[in-house]
């Protein structure tokens, strides 16, 4: 007895033509084509986001925040509240987590400016007295 004939299967898959994979490669082209410049576009548009003094740009324009060294001089030679007295100020306006605290300059002085992230997912900005302690207002 003769065994039966062995059937293969083809090793490329029948749907798989040249026009198919000519298609699939074009597909990722125009991908490229029209991502790349949108993700530099994107990249700019990020970088670019600070002001023209050097402050980020989602800071309000009354306050110039001072750099480290400014920081430091401002501190010791002033009577500036501590960072911890104005974090308790705004976490007693808004429960959660200060995420970013800067020393500004505002209209009427020196100016803490507080990033708070509510318990609910709420972003706040709050504004702190430097000198005083007390809440000016809020964003």
């Amino acid at each position: 007895m003769r065994p039966a004939a062995i059937r293969r299967e083809p090793a490329v898959h029948d749907g798989f033509t040249a026009a198919r994979l000519r298609h699939i490669i074009m597909a990722a082209v125009y991908r490229f084509a029209f991502g790349a410049p949108l993700l530099l576009v994107s990249v700019i548009a990020f970088t670019s986001a600070h002001g023209e003094e050097g402050r980020p740009a989602h800071v309000p324009a009354a306050h110039a925040c001072l750099d480290q060294k400014e920081r430091r001089a401002e501190t010791a030679s002033s009577g500036v509240v501590r960072l911890a007295s104005a974090i308790h100020v705004a976490k007693s306006r808004m429960p959660g987590t200060v995420i970013q605290a800067r020393l500004c300059r505002g209209q009427d002085g020196l100016v803490y400016v507080l990033t708070v992230l509510a318990h609910d997912g709420k972003v706040a900005r709050i504004v702190v007295d430097a000198v005083k302690g007390t809440l000016i207002g809020e964003r």
